[in-house]
């Protein structure tokens, strides 16, 4: 190889590892920092800018609802803390949390209302679930249609809910105090220590 060459091949050998150990800093420490800020940035404005539900604070919509078992009334139970829940026997999470919701009802009886709204088109499928399960609580069936985006039903909707199980934690003058969105162990102290300070 001629000397030219080999000198050529010599600073090409010395400027890879400076070149390598760069890209090596780069890789490690610069981009995962940038990327570490924009979730920051993207996560603060994300968790503040409107997170409470509109409906926080505001009166609870009002309504009736009569199935074939008995007629229920939201203005009639004003007075009592009401626990307000939209569920349906065909979705799993609903049945998941639906045994502490009457665990829940049980520990707190003069405290506390489970009112458990099912949006079961089928009525047959409710009842069975209902006695199959035991569930002992105040519950009514409206029935609702099931969509690819969620549930259509009359007294859901004006609650602005179409996704299921939701809740609402209504104080004793009818203001809705809290929204849950999803399932809840509703014996979870906090929750019990929240419905006991209401």
């Amino acid at each position: 190889m001629p000397l030219i060459g080999r000198l050529c091949f010599a600073a090409r050998l010395k400027a890879v590892p400076s070149r390598l150990i760069s890209r090596i800093v780069y890789y490690i420490y610069v981009r995962p920092a940038s990327l570490v800020l924009v979730l920051l940035i993207f996560g603060f404005t994300g968790c503040y800018h409107g997170s409470k539900p509109s409906s926080i604070g505001t009166p609870a919509p009002d309504f009736t609802i009569q199935d074939s078992d008995r007629t229920v009334t939201l203005s009639q139970l004003r007075g009592k803390i009401i626990v307000l829940n939209f569920w349906a026997t065909w979705c799993p999470p609903c049945v998941d949390e639906m045994p502490s919701l009457v665990q829940m009802q049980k520990k707190m009886p003069d405290r506390v209302t489970v009112l458990a709204i099912s949006v079961d088109d089928d009525a047959n499928n409710y009842h069975k679930f209902l006695k199959d399960h035991g569930i002992d609580l105040l519950t009514v069936r409206e029935g609702g249609t099931k969509t690819d985006t969620g549930v259509i039903s009359p007294v859901a909707n004006k609650y602005g809910t179409s996704k299921i199980p939701e809740s609402y934690i209504i104080d004793r003058s009818g203001t809705i105090r809290r929204k849950f969105i999803g399932p809840v162990d509703w014996s979870q102290a906090e929750i019990v220590e929240y419905l006991s300070r209401l």
